[in-house]
């Protein structure tokens, strides 16, 4: 039987309670929860609000439905709210083609271990696409694509600056998801 995240904090959410019920009334009896009878739509239901909220052109894109984990649902819900609020969509207006560029990055803000967060003194921040593309010989060359720009990096704003590192992670964590499908697929077929 395969138990979601979601089905688990209800299940965990429902024994604090009863924990909590039987400690104030001192009460000797016994309490059991059986995990046969909780109701399914809790995550399933949850999982189609989560659905109707992303265009179905990008939910056919990128393979999503209601069977979907519900962190990735939650996930790409709210990188669509960044990408209206942080205007993304005047560059890249059709949401399901941004899954097509191979990374995403952002200039004048470090996002390494060491540097995550800061600001680099003088540097304009953008969010930048990148994809590979055949030059005159062929060859695969790095193309960057603007995304959005947002002036020098210190005249940023904290929330402003946290929200366009947000939509950058949240993009790379979708990429990661679809990274893995692929490599399901791969081992699938050496079965």
């Amino acid at each position: 039987m395969g138990v979601s995240v979601e089905r688990l904090r209800s299940i965990n959410d429902r024994l604090k309670r009863k924990i909590e019920q039987k400690s104030s009334s001192n009460a000797n009896e016994l309490f059991t929860i059986d995990v046969e009878t909780i109701d399914d739509s809790l995550s399933s239901s949850g999982n189609s609000n989560l659905l109707k909220k992303i265009p179905l052109e990008l939910r056919e894109a990128i393979e999503i439905n209601e069977k979907s984990d519900s962190v990735r649902l939650d996930n790409i819900v709210r990188m669509l709210e960044l990408y209206k609020k942080l205007d993304i969509e005047k560059k890249a207006p059709n949401i399901a083609e941004i899954f097509v560029y191979k990374a995403m990055n952002i200039s004048g803000i470090g996002l390494k271990e060491d540097d995550f967060g800061e600001i680099r003194e003088g540097k304009y921040v953008q969010i930048i696409a990148i994809t590979y593309e055949p030059d005159k010989n062929g060859k695969k060359k790095a193309k960057n694509i603007s995304l959005g720009y947002f002036g020098k990096a210190e005249t940023l704003d904290k929330d402003f600056k946290n929200e366009i590192i947000e939509f950058v992670l949240r993009w790379r964590y979708e990429k990661a998801f679809q990274n893995l499908k692929h490599y399901r697929v791969l081992l699938a077929r050496l079965s």
